[in-house]
């Protein structure tokens, strides 16, 4: 009899836990959500803030679908006419969008969308002049604030939509990247516009167009890899939830602690940057006394699974 009543309020203690646990999750998911919102906005203001600043004075092309919804308007108006970047921006994105949909992770699709649409907002509203009157002054901070936008939208766990869908969907079905053949696409949309409005202007917006990819590489690690190392006293638990999450391989070993003398167990794997601090979390949230050291990984031979960002 008093074993049952024992047994039953173990059971209410767990219960009590794991409703805790939940609504913890909870609470940090809905943070989540409201710092990738913030960093959609920011990255959508920022990028409607550079075109108008210093992409179109300087007669300059972005890569990806926006400088191609920019590209468009540019022809459009030779012929008495136009179709505005914003419009073309949204009507680029949007049929990406719906083809991608079931093919990546549909949170991630929406959160990008809301940043074309931010993006296409303040385009059209935002009445801003020129900060500089020297080319090469636009192009360089151009170039630096271009990228950053991209970059903050990215670390929030959205994008700028286009071709990071397409390049994602075919990742996620294929396990090869398209990324040369984006590439190559980019390069036939500057031969078009350097054919059309000048060598010149193309020649400066592959300029524009390096400094902004080289500032997304400085502020977006996403393919650096860094060891993990847990002590837990819930070996089993973690890496539970950690299989449940994430492809990576473990090894896990049972230690001593130096100055209690009781028995942990220290967990070891390697994974990609982005995902460090989503992993600590998962581990807090199993074990919230366990000690996660984390540590930089400059080389790894062996099979490495690399998740795609959706």
């Amino acid at each position: 009899m008093a074993q049952n009543q024992s047994d039953k309020q173990s059971v209410s203690i767990d219960l009590k836990h794991e409703l805790e646990r939940i609504k913890k999750l909870k609470r940090v998911t809905v943070v989540r959500r409201l710092i990738t919102l913030s960093a959609v906005f920011c990255s959508a203001l920022l990028q409607a803030f550079t075109i108008k600043a210093f992409v179109n004075p300087a007669g300059l092309l972005s890569s990806g679908f926006t400088g191609l919804a920019i590209l468009i308007d540019r022809i459009t108006s030779l012929f008495g006419f136009t179709f505005p970047t914003f419009i073309g921006m949204i009507a680029l994105n949007v049929p990406v969008a719906l083809i991608c949909w079931k093919s990546i992770n549909q949170r991630f699709v929406i959160f990008s969308m809301i940043q074309v649409f931010l993006s296409s907002t303040f385009l059209r509203l935002l009445d801003v002049q020129p900060v500089f009157n020297n080319i090469m002054l636009e192009v360089v901070f151009g170039g630096f604030l271009y990228g950053m936008s991209i970059a903050l939208a990215l670390k929030g766990g959205a994008s700028t939509a286009g071709t990071d869908f397409i390049s994602l969907m075919v990742s996620n079905k294929t396990g090869h990247s398209i990324w040369g053949l984006i590439f190559a696409g980019n390069c036939t949309v500057l031969c078009i516009f350097g054919w059309m409005f000048g060598w010149e202007a193309a020649a400066y917006s592959i300029i524009f167009q390096f400094i902004s990819t080289k500032t997304i590489e400085t502020f977006y690690h996403r393919y650096d890899r860094m060891t993990l190392q847990i002590t837990t006293s819930k070996p089993q638990q973690v890496l539970n939830a950690y299989k449940q999450s994430y492809r990576h391989g473990s090894s896990c070993a049972t230690i001593e602690g130096g100055y209690s003398g009781k028995t942990y167990w220290m967990i070891t794997t390697v994974v990609s940057s982005y995902e460090v601090n989503d992993i600590v979390h998962l581990v807090r949230v199993q074990d919230e006394h366990a000690v996660v050291n984390v540590l930089r990984t400059e080389d790894f031979y062996g099979g490495f699974y690399r998740d795609p960002v959706c």
